[in-house]
């Protein structure tokens, strides 16, 4: 649960943005209640950003490696199982079948995510108000305790690792010391695997938001066949179901083929970089441009100023907190992924 609250916290908190206050006044309006406009206003809104958020969490947690592997104990998991095949056999065919019996559920599940995304509205208008609640001092004192408590259960696992990383020998020597972030006593590479990760947290966040958000615009607001959006979107999705350990196998057989022509990329920092904006390429995906305003483009033809200017003059500006929320995201998940690397 911890570890996949970021992610459905970042999906549910996007379609909460686009629900339109409009829609409250007029419930109100209509003398409705408080429960009978929650069931009425704000669950349809966010119908879709709850079905993928809870997609999303189960085919993260479904093809998570990290976890098991380290608090699973003999617990056996198929991503765990994975490994070892690969890993601890170098039997890479059964891996490889492994592998499709982690996907197959994945992909059920997000199957049924897009379902839901059937009839969904398709954002914030030029008209729509973002709603903000009225004060409420008991409501917000409760709101608070909540997420005070959930803020202090994550910051309660992120002080034991501080101290765990502190104390001399977990759990007979309880005596604080440095002596662990020595790590030229512990790895050959010292500090060199913490320099690789920053590299590779950087490379990800730079090119993955480039490519994130410029072919979240293209898709939401170029025209073009109805048909052809819907399959560009539907590769945008698939690597939500696709396991990271699978996407690692796929990739040691795609690029070490001595007969493929970008076979060099293979063991270098870029085969790193490419797999990683391949494997989190979903999340930022769906919060890219989905309140943003169509009628922007229709302004700036109206004005005659071309479309790249409007793109960088209005559209980047507008979208700059999503930009910087797209490569926050992505640094982060680099630093901590673990499934696709393990194989490359």
């Amino acid at each position: 649960m911890f570890f996949t609250f970021p992610v459905a916290l970042l999906i549910v908190l996007t379609s909460l943005l686009t629900v339109d206050r409009r829609l409250y006044e007029a419930a109100t309006a209509l003398r409705a209640g408080r429960v009978r406009i929650f069931f009425t206003v704000t669950l349809p809104a966010m119908r879709f950003g709850l079905g993928a958020a809870f997609f999303a969490t189960f085919t993260k947690v479904f093809t998570d490696f990290g976890v098991p592997v380290v608090v699973g104990g003999s617990y056996p998991v198929l991503a765990t199982d994975l490994y070892q095949k690969v890993i601890g056999g170098f039997d890479f065919q059964m891996g490889a079948v492994v592998g499709i019996l982690l996907f197959i559920p994945a992909a059920i599940a997000f199957l049924a995510g897009q379902l839901l995304q059937r009839g969904r509205s398709g954002g914030i208008d030029g008209r729509a108000v973002i709603y903000v609640p009225a004060r409420s001092k008991m409501r917000d004192l409760a709101c608070f305790g909540f997420c005070s408590a959930v803020a202090l259960a994550i910051l309660a696992v992120l002080v034991m690792a501080v101290l765990g990383s502190l104390f001399k020998l977990w759990p007979y020597n309880l005596s604080l010391s440095l002596a662990s972030y020595n790590f030229a006593e512990h790895e050959p590479s010292g500090w060199g695997a913490y320099r690789n990760s920053l590299r590779l947290a950087a490379g990800v966040a730079i090119f993955g938001t480039a490519v994130v958000f410029f072919g979240a615009y293209l898709l939401e607001r170029v025209p073009g066949a109805g048909w052809l959006r819907g399959a560009i979107n539907f590769c945008c999705m698939i690597p939500l179901a696709l396991p990271g350990m699978v996407l690692g196998l796929s990739y040691i057989f795609f690029f070490n083929s001595p007969s493929n022509p970008l076979g060099g990329i293979y063991g270098t920092m870029a085969i790193l970089i490419l797999s990683t904006v391949v494997h989190l390429y979903t999340v930022p995906h769906l919060t890219a441009l989905k309140q943003l305003d169509p009628g922007l483009e229709a302004v700036g033809s109206s004005l005659k100023v071309s479309r790249f200017v409007t793109f960088g003059r209005i559209v980047v500006p507008v979208c700059l907190p999503t930009i910087l929320r797209i490569a926050s995201y992505l640094f982060m998940n680099s630093m901590t992924t673990i499934s696709a690397l393990v194989f490359l």
